[in-house]
């Protein structure tokens, strides 16, 4: 019996030398091993802005098959899915820096998610690049958030200028989803911009709210039904928003409804049909209108590889991976820190959604595009320049 116990933990013994001795290397905290380095992704691939992360994610990979490799190693994207909740979000985030050991990290779709992950990123020192979360407290005094979008300071100012040099608008209802920062924040930009170019300060006849994931939004249409405003502005979620415009239409209110950004998704034509025919909203790309060479790349590549017109968000999410492998090469260097420094020094790098230079606070100078929806499609109107 002895001499059988001895030689099975002879063999076991044998068996994990020969396990540790052929194990693969380990890998340095820094995210890039040998010849591979990681570059995390969280979005939304699932739940409530499911959609707008899945659109995101399709650009961020095209742009991985694009260009593959930086500093003679092959990049590897690691996604997770964060769920479209906030504390996902974070989880996600955690997960990125603390198992998979990136060096730099993809996100969000909701300026919401991404604030989740602010201070996560802050504290580990790994820098985060937004595709098109467009609130100013994303990179708010936070020097390792950046993003490759304009903000909503800028969004609501293009879309009240709009309301009332285009529209003729005096008075303006908005309804906005409060769980949402985007939603909150873009309201306020519309409301104060609004206000400033009718030079009344009564000029916004009612304020009203809902919570994500509502589908009956009577309460709320009755009100501003109620008050006959010349417009009403509506930024929040593609499907809340399609929903909101129907019933609208219902109800017998055919002032026209603005949105922001968040609108541009297939699923807010299917799920509005007719009724949210003549909806205008902002933007940040249109592939009616490319404005860099790396447009037409751009566009050429979507297409190619998913048979469809190419979007926003995907044009975004492959900017925010260029931009990205854009601070290594320049830095030379796959430390965090050193593509940190290199990020903020971005300048005139020739994106898909064109130029971008990072400023102080992280974010990029960048134009709007406003399209409505005509025929079932949307269609581009204008580009507007930041002053």
């Amino acid at each position: 019996m002895k001499k059988k116990l001895s030689l099975f933990l002879l063999v076991l013994v044998l068996v994990t030398a020969s396990l540790t001795g052929c194990g693969k290397p380990q890998e340095t905290g820094s995210g890039s091993s040998d010849d591979v380095i990681k570059i995390g992704v969280f979005e939304p691939m699932t739940g409530a802005q499911a959609a707008g992360g899945e659109m995101t994610v399709e650009g961020i990979k095209l742009a991985n098959e694009a260009k593959g490799e930086v500093l003679g190693k092959k990049v590897e994207l690691v996604v997770v899915d964060n769920k479209s909740d906030k504390v996902e979000a974070a989880n996600a985030v955690s997960r990125l820096i603390d198992k998979d050991k990136v060096v730099a990290i993809i996100g969000s779709y909701s300026s919401s998610l991404s604030m989740s992950a602010g201070d996560i990123v802050k504290k580990a020192k790994v820098p985060a690049v937004g595709c098109s979360p467009t609130n100013p407290l994303v990179t708010l005094n936070n020097d390792y958030y950046f993003r490759v979008c304009f903000i909503d300071p800028f969004q609501g100012t293009v879309m009240a200028n709009y309301a009332v040099n285009d529209l003729g608008a005096k008075t303006a209802a908005i309804i906005q989803d409060v769980n949402q920062d985007y939603s909150v924040g873009l309201s306020k930009y519309f409301i104060d911009s609004f206000k400033e170019l009718t030079g009344d300060e009564n000029s916004i006849v009612e304020m009203t709210s809902y919570n994500t994931g509502d589908q009956d939004f009577t309460a709320q249409l009755t009100n501003v039904k109620a008050k006959n405003p010349d417009v009403i502005f509506a930024p929040g979620n593609y499907g809340e928003c399609a929903l909101l415009i129907k019933q609208a239409r219902d109800l017998g209110i055919e002032v026209p409804v603005l949105g922001g950004d968040t609108w541009e998704a297939p699923e807010f034509l299917q799920i509005g049909g007719n009724a949210v025919e003549g909806a205008v909203f902002s933007t940040h790309f249109t592939a009616e209108a490319p404005v860099t060479e790396k447009s037409t790349v751009f566009l050429d590549e979507y297409e190619a590889k998913f048979e469809k017109e190419a979007n926003a968000f995907a044009a975004l999410g492959y900017d925010a991976y260029m931009v990205i492998l854009d601070a290594i090469e320049r830095g030379n260097s796959t430390d965090p820190q050193v593509i940190r420094d290199k990020l903020a020094e971005t300048k005139d790098f020739v994106g898909a959604t064109g130029n971008i230079t990072i400023d102080e606070n992280g974010d990029a100078v960048k134009s709007a595009v406003i399209k409505k929806v005509d025929g079932g499609k949307f269609v581009y109107l204008t580009t507007v320049e930041p002053k």
